[in-house]
């Protein structure tokens, strides 16, 4: 090969790599910058998911815990908020897409969804929590020890399969939890079994004489997605995070919507 036409080739090779590298760097800044520029930060959102992204009946304004997450994250980085409505179906992929910056709609962090996105760090921690009558003194620490007990879980729900899984215990299986809880607080069953976030807001929400139970099985963390290379923006997310948890601000959204901190593990909850 002619060595000015292979000189030519490595200068244009060496151009071209610069240019990834200098391009890839344009666009880890480029969302952040974006939505600064913007004025908003897009979220994508469910909104059919109470307690923690719905809208009001009567205004049709965005609510819910993570609503209120989303408004704080995007005050603290100087925006506003703008919910776009997703199927939770087709939420990731409308991530992945770009039809909008963040999801934060209780996004539960896992090895597999990481290869497609980075994650913020969690904002709520959860994991399956019994719920007993308010005087109740027996000390139920795991499914085992409901053996020939009757245990309340919503049908066809993660919840069901996991307590039918336990040999002895006698599972009854509702539409919904208000039917549970009703059974429950009347001693028609000896305990119930839910996602600790949501035994959280159903106490808060429920006039009926009930209390947490013993957390049970494995602790997920929620947090928000986002599009890889954007090292600039997921830092910011994570700096707003931490300066919420640092400020109170999250926590006190929490306690509107739970009555405890859900940004603890549910055994550390107060």
């Amino acid at each position: 090969m002619n060595k000015n036409v292979a000189s030519r080739l490595v200068r244009a090779a060496c151009t071209l790599a610069f240019a990834c590298v200098a391009s890839a760097a344009v666009h880890a800044a480029d969302l952040l910058d974006t939505v600064k520029s913007r004025g908003t930060l897009r979220v994508g959102a469910e909104s059919t998911y109470p307690p923690f992204n719905f809208k009001e009946q009567k205004t049709g304004e965005q609510s819910g815990f993570d609503a209120d997450v989303a408004r704080l994250i995007a005050a603290k980085l100087g925006v506003k908020a703008e919910f776009v409505n997703s199927e939770w179906s087709g939420i990731l992929a409308g991530l992945a897409s770009g039809k909008y910056d963040v999801i934060v709609n209780q996004v539960g962090i896992t090895d597999e969804r990481r290869k497609a996105f980075d994650f913020s760090e969690p904002y709520t921690i959860s994991s399956p929590q019994l719920i007993l009558k308010r005087d109740d003194k027996r000390d139920f620490k795991n499914l085992q020890d409901l053996k020939g007990k009757r245990l309340g879980v919503g049908q066809g729900s993660n919840y069901e399969k996991m307590a039918k899984d336990v040999s002895g215990v006698e599972v009854k299986s509702y539409p919904g939890a208000p039917e549970y809880l009703q059974d429950l607080a009347a001693g028609r069953v000896d305990a119930a079994l839910n996602d600790s976030l949501m035994v959280s807001y159903l106490l808060k929400t429920s006039n009926l004489p009930l209390k947490a139970g013993a957390p049970l099985g494995k602790v997920e963390q929620m947090g928000i997605p986002i599009r890889k290379d954007n090292p600039q923006f997921k830092a910011a997310i994570d700096k707003a995070i931490a300066d919420a948890k640092a400020d109170g601000s999250l926590k006190q959204i929490s306690m509107k919507w739970f009555g405890v901190d859900v940004s603890k593990p549910p055994a550390e909850r107060k």
